[in-house]
């Protein structure tokens, strides 16, 4: 025996380091499964190359370079900043593909994935249809190379389920993607979301439509994108800690030319200075500093957040980090919007919705509204914003293990977007029909 056990050491010992890793495979197929994705290598010009000509369009308001470091973060706030970023949301579609290269059910093989992701940064290549005068009339071509591209390169991955499980991101508001192919006067956007060729994919923007049959809203990317589990509980400290002195705050501009919210709130705001603080960002001088409106909200127990061009503000989610209670004045601003990170049938527990026409035109004082509130459930309220925080805030790429176990806003999307596609492909092979639930998309 003891003859048969030294002859055989060699293969013993490799069964022995044989053996945990095919535990570790096991556990691995175990909890990836129906989680799958594929990331489709896609030619540079549907992606990388589209951030080399970021300054190519001196029509643009401001450009894009300075703001597409450490792949969509922006730079740092300051050198010894770890987690503040000058974020650009514009640049949410290199945020995401470099986060999606560190998910832990990634696939080679496009045939065994659940999922398929697409490398394309949509809102980028729409640039030229937008701010380039010879392109402004061709805004239905914006995507068809890609469309082209599916088809002929290995065809079999897009026709298998005709595109219902591909999926990409998209740095706007789907508005500004929905124009008619065939509207004439052409105006602001281009076609993308509404030519049939890509009805059937699965999309990730900043803002939906009423009937979003394709999208999904996700959360505008705010400044803070922690690396460690430590940073982020010690900014969430930093939030319950903060001495509330402000009844309520608004950040943003606009408010001139007729009745509308955001000019009631400054004439109600400017009359009770002593409830409310305003934060003037207007020509956009906040969208990269994030010291102007962060330390007032921390300071403020409700922060305003009225629809401006469009229903949804970045501001809502840079609130929620600062622990400020959001007030809403549309159901579209968010209740409607971001059903996989801002639970809709909680939406009392966490924020207070007033709306629009009772300020406008009913003359209801905000700052009554909220005063009458009491204190007890201020603070309530407050704990469930910080609680929802972690879940709205986009992490570092690369961050820690310990911060990884904690879904963030990509997480989320993620876990999403292969719900939604695994209701499409399963009303696929079924012949049903596949409807819009977000009841149903929330519970998985």
């Amino acid at each position: 025996m003891a003859a048969w056990l030294l002859s055989h050491i060699p293969i013993l010992l490799c069964l022995i380091l044989i053996i945990p890793q095919s535990e570790e495979v096991q556990s691995t197929r175990t909890e990836c499964h129906g989680r799958w994705i594929h990331i489709r290598s896609l030619p540079p010009r549907f992606n990388t190359e589209l951030l080399e000509s970021c300054n190519a369009f001196p029509l643009m308001d401001e450009p894009l370079c300075p703001y597409a470091a450490n792949h969509g973060l922006g730079p740092r706030t300051h050198n010894r900043s770890r987690s503040w970023y000058r974020t650009d949301p514009r640049l949410l579609e290199p945020l995401i593909h470099r986060r999606l290269l560190e998910h832990p059910c990634l696939t080679p093989d496009p045939l065994l994935a659940d999922a398929i992701y697409l490398p394309y940064y949509a809102s980028l290549d729409a640039l030229p249809f937008l701010y380039s005068p010879p392109l402004f009339n061709s805004s239905a071509l914006h995507a068809l190379p890609l469309h082209h591209h599916l088809l002929s390169d290995q065809p079999h991955v897009y026709s298998r389920r005709h595109g219902h499980d591909h999926f990409l991101a998209l740095a706007g508001p789907a508005w500004d993607f929905s124009q008619a192919p065939d509207a004439d006067p052409v105006l602001w956007g281009t076609s993308f979301l509404s030519r049939a060729e890509f009805f059937n994919l699965t999309v990730l923007a900043l803002e939906s439509r009423p009937s979003p049959w394709q999208e999904h809203a996700i959360p505008h990317p705010t400044s803070f994108h922690p690396a460690t589990l430590a940073r982020l509980d010690a900014w969430l400290a930093r939030a319950r800690r903060s001495r509330r002195n402000t009844l309520m705050l608004f950040a943003g501009g606009g408010g001139g030319g007729g009745a509308n919210i955001r000019g009631s709130i400054r004439a109600e705001c400017e009359n009770r200075t002593d409830l409310c603080q305003m934060v003037d960002c207007s020509d956009g001088v906040c969208s990269h500093d994030p010291i102007r409106f962060m330390r007032p909200m921390l300071r403020s127990s409700f922060c305003l957040q009225p629809p401006g061009d469009t229903p949804t503000r970045r501001s809502t989610f840079d609130g929620i980090l600062a622990g400020c209670i959001p007030v809403f004045f549309e159901e579209i601003s968010a209740r409607r919007q971001y059903g996989w990170h801002l639970p809709e049938d909680q939406f009392e527990d966490f924020s207070v919705y007033i709306p629009k026409e009772d300020v406008v035109f009913g003359g209801v004082r905000i700052t009554e509204v909220l005063a009458a509130i009491p204190e007890a459930d201020v603070r309530t309220m407050r704990e469930r914003v910080l609680e929802l925080a972690p879940g709205v805030m986009y992490r570092r790429h690369g961050s820690s293990a310990g911060l990884r176990s904690i879904k963030d806003a990509v997480d989320l999307a993620i876990n999403g977007v292969l719900r939604r596609i695994r209701r499409k492909v399963r009303a696929l092979g079924s012949a049903e029909l596949f409807t819009v639930d977000e009841e149903e998309d929330a519970a998985g």
